[in-house]
Formats: structure tokens, C-alpha cells, sequence
């Protein structure tokens, strides 16, 4: 089975997405996804979400013109498409951020969990809490009207990136944005931070009231390998894009990331026939059409971190990233 790296541009045309509590958005209809966000089928960088707390998958139009391709996240069917000026270079993977005191060796504390397909081969994870608590800081300053947190100290290294919120005792999705294009995270962090808080379609924006209760997970998308067959990734441990022809002949892009199918039960099949449907693909899915889907797989490395939490290391290990205003209360969940 053939496979190649996807590197440089190529990378920067994946579409983004999520699982689906929603209607799909197909070809045509308004998307908004994000400052700069237009409409479904408008040949743009594809984005999309991911629903009921699952990966991602979205239908989109795939187009070279884009550098920048956001991603509504996990929690909702859709084709929200948008392009901008950000980064489309290779991603980086040299400059680890040090584990802080009351950290292990792969930069988690105790309380903290890092998601499905986090790191690879062994190495040191690049993900680290200080970007949870740099995204909670964000979101806190933003919504409190303090100004925003300066320049953080981890990795300044450029990453394909999600921004996860989910909210309440069962974490439910409350907002996911991305990107599979490479930004540097200092950057792109601030960005998609308020972006998944604020402009996913499929929510509100987040008020004061819901920090207490939310959970922040940082996603870092690497290893993007084209391969020959549809079949050629594994369960928990990859993400898949694929790509595929509609029954009008339209390109179409959707995407689930790596925890999508384990968590949700599927089987390769099962989680390709989904992708398509997610992508708008309507007509009966037979084995011969899923042999003509181009499949590009990635791995993740991912870290959640609830609202307690970040108050513990904002008070305990001085996560203070340059803010000068006062901890914000600890509430338990309502």
C-alpha cells in the first residue's frame, strides 16, 4: 500500500471539521466559521464540524488558492469554509516547551488527560498545560475586558491546531475551531481561542457564566501521510481526511480527528461511510466508490485541561503568562 508525506503546501488544503450535532451544511449554503468565513461551496480552503463530541467532519470545496483553512472542531455537521493570510509552511517539531514543577516527564499533571493518538514514537510531547492555561487566560481577559495575556513561554513552533471547549459534568461540546494549515502557536492559540469561544456557528457566543464549568483541550495536528488505500489507518490512533467526488461531480473534503472513532465505536468502514455523509455525499456508498477516496492520515497530539485546574496551576505554579489582574473565583460545576 502506497503511502507519501504531505508536507508544505499541500497540508495547508486540508479541510477541517467535526462530528455532528447538527444539519450538514452542503455546496451553497452560508457558512461563517470564523472571522472571514463564507459560504460552503465557494472554492476556498474547506472547514466544517465535527458533532456530538466526535472529531471533525465537514463538506467543503478544495481549492489552492487559500493559505489558511479553519475548521469548525468537534460537535456539529457543517461546511463552514473561510481563507486568510496565516502561515502555510511545514510544521516544526524541535522546540519543546520544559515540563513545569508538578508535571511528569510528558508534561501532564496528574489531573490532566491527553486525548487518543497523543505523541509518537516515543518522543516528547510538544503539547503542553501552559497552552490549556494560555487559552483559558485568553478567553478569561477577553470576556472580563482585562487586557490580553502577553507573550507566553512555551514553543513558538508552527502547528495545524484545534481549539476545543466542551462545558458541564458530561462535556458537552460548546464550541471547536481549527486549522489545518501550520500557525505559529502564540499566535494561533490567541486566535483560535476566541474564534471556537465566540464564532462557532452551531453555538452562542461564551459569557462569563460558563467558565467555571468549561474544559479547554488543545489538539496539534502532525504526521500527514497520503496513502493508497482507504483502509490503511488505524482506529484511535489516526485522524483521515478524505476527499471524494460527489454525485455532481463536485469535489468534497470531511475529516474526523483521532478520536473520533474510537470513541464513538466505529470500524474503519462505519467511520468512512460517516465522513461521507458528513460530507454530503447522499447517493448509496458501495465498496467500489469508497475504493475511489483519496485518504490522507495524521496523528494528534492533544491535552484537556478543566476550569479547576487552571486555577490550581494559575495559583499554585504561577501560570500568570503576564496578567495582571486578580485569579478568577473557583466555582465547582452547576
Amino acid at each position: 500500500m502506497g503511502r507519501k508525506r504531505c508536507v508544505g503546501a499541500d497540508c495547508s488544503k486540508m479541510a477541517a471539521g467535526c462530528c455532528g450535532v447538527k444539519k450538514q451544511k452542503l455546496s451553497g449554503s452560508p457558512g461563517s466559521g470564523g472571522p472571514g468565513g463564507v459560504g460552503a461551496g465557494s472554492g476556498v480552503a474547506g472547514t466544517g464540524h465535527c458533532g456530538s463530541e466526535l472529531g471533525i467532519g465537514s463538506s467543503a470545496t478544495v481549492a489552492a488558492a487559500a493559505n489558511v483553512s479553519r475548521a469548525n472542531g468537534l460537535g456539529g455537521p457543517g461546511g463552514n469554509v473561510s481563507g486568510s493570510s496565516s502561515s502555510s509552511g511545514s510544521s516544526g517539531t524541535n522546540a519543546l516547551s520544559p515540563a513545569p514543577a508538578g508535571y511528569t516527564s510528558s508534561g501532564l499533571s496528574p489531573n490532566l488527560s491527553s486525548g487518543p493518538g497523543s505523541g509518537s514514537g516515543g518522543r516528547k510531547m510538544v503539547v503542553s498545560a501552559e497552552m490549556c492555561c494560555f487559552c483559558f487566560d485568553v478567553l478569561y481577559c477577553h470576556l472580563y475586558g482585562y487586557q490580553p495575556p502577553r507573550t507566553p513561554r512555551f514553543t513558538n513552533d508552527p502547528y495545524p491546531l484545534f481549539v476545543t471547549w466542551k462545558i458541564g459534568r458530561d462535556k458537552r461540546l460548546r464550541g471547536c475551531i481549527g486549522t489545518f494549515s501550520a500557525m505559529n502557536l502564540h499566535s494561533g492559540l490567541r486566535e483560535y481561542t476566541l474564534t471556537s469561544a465566540l464564532k462557532d456557528s452551531r453555538f452562542p457566543p461564551m459569557t462569563r457564566d460558563e467558565l467555571p464549568r468549561l474544559f479547554c483541550s488543545v489538539s496539534l495536528l502532525t504526521n500527514f501521510e497520503d496513502v493508497g488505500d482507504y483502509l490503511d489507518w488505524e482506529v484511535g490512533v489516526h485522524g483521515i481526511r478524505i476527499e471524494f467526488f460527489n454525485e455532481k461531480g463536485s469535489k468534497r473534503t470531511a475529516t474526523y480527528l483521532p478520536e473520533v472513532a474510537k470513541e464513538q465505536g466505529w470500524d474503519h468502514i462505519q467511520t468512512i461511510d460517516s465522513l461521507l455523509r458528513k460530507g454530503g455525499y447522499k447517493a448509496p456508498i458501495t465498496n467500489d466508490f469508497r475504493k475511489t477516496i483519496k485518504l490522507t492520515r495524521y496523528r494528534s497530539e492533544k491535552l484537556t485541561m478543566g476550569y479547576a485546574e487552571y486555577i490550581a496551576h494559575r495559583q499554585h505554579h504561577h501560570y500568570q503568562n503576564g496578567i495582571g489582574h486578580p485569579l478568577p473565583p473557583y466555582n465547582h460545576y452547576s
